[in-house]
C-alpha cells in the first residue's frame, strides 16, 4: 500500500468508526454505569469483532457473505430485533436504580454481539477491502500495514466514546436528567434496530 492509499484508507476508517452507531451508545452506556475501567472489556469486544471481521474479509468471506441476499437478509432481521429488543428494555429500566452487569464475562459478550450485529461493520469491511486492497499485491501481506491501522483506530475511538460515558456518569447529573440521557441511549438502539432491519445488503441498491 501506497503512503497515499494508507492516508486515504486511514481518514476512511476514522470516519467509520468515529460516526455514532449501536457499538457508541454501548459505550457511552457502559461508561456511564460501569465507569471507565471496568467498561474496558466492552472496547477489547469490539477489537476482537474488528479483528475477526478483518480476517474473515481478507479471506473473502464477508463478501461472499454481502453477495448472498438470503444469508444477509436473515442476518439482519435478527440484529435489528435484537437492538430494539434491548433499546425497549434500556427505555423500561431508565427510571429505575442501575443495576448493570459488571462481570466482564458479561459486559464483553454483550458488546461483541451488538458490534457483530451491526450491519454497519460488514458494509464497513466490504468497502474496505473493495476499495483499497491491490488486487496485484498478496492480500495477506498487505494485511500488515491494514490492520494495525485500523485496530489503532477503532480502540482510540471506542475509549474517546467510553471516557465520555464515564465522565457522565462521574457528572451526578439530576434523577430527572439522569433518566432522559438513559432513555435517549435506549431510543437510538431502537432508532439502529429500525434502520438495520431496513438496510440493503451492501454493494447492492437500497
Amino acid at each position: 500500500m501506497s503512503w497515499e492509499g494508507w492516508v486515504i484508507f486511514a481518514l476512511f476508517w476514522v470516519v467509520f468508526v468515529t460516526t455514532p452507531g449501536p457499538n457508541a451508545v454501548n459505550c457511552i452506556q457502559n461508561g456511564m454505569t460501569l465507569g471507565f475501567r471496568k467498561a474496558l472489556w466492552g472496547v477489547l469486544a469490539i477489537l476482537t469483532q474488528a479483528t475477526l471481521f478483518m480476517l474473515l474479509s481478507a479471506a473473502g468471506v464477508t463478501a461472499m457473505l454481502a453477495s448472498v441476499p438470503e444469508a444477509f437478509f436473515y442476518g439482519k432481521l435478527i440484529g435489528a430485533a435484537v437492538l430494539i429488543w434491548l433499546g425497549m428494555r434500556g427505555w423500561l429500566n431508565a427510571a429505575r436504580p442501575i443495576k448493570a452487569d459488571d462481570r466482564p464475562g458479561g459486559v464483553y459478550l454483550k458488546a461483541f454481539l451488538i458490534a457483530t450485529i451491526n450491519v454497519k461493520s460488514v458494509a464497513g469491511y466490504f468497502a474496505a477491502f473493495t476499495q483499497f486492497i491491490q488486487p496485484d499485491i498478496p492480500v495477506w501481506g498487505q494485511m500488515w500495514v491494514i490492520m494495525p491501522t485500523a485496530l489503532t483506530i477503532t480502540a482510540a475511538s471506542y475509549l474517546i466514546y467510553t471516557a465520555i460515558g464515564a465522565g457522565l456518569g462521574r457528572a451526578a447529573i439530576g434523577a430527572v436528567l439522569n433518566v432522559w440521557v438513559r432513555r435517549i441511549m435506549a431510543a437510538c438502539f431502537v432508532i439502529y434496530g429500525v434502520l438495520l432491519g431496513s438496510a440493503s445488503a451492501p454493494g447492492r441498491p437500497a
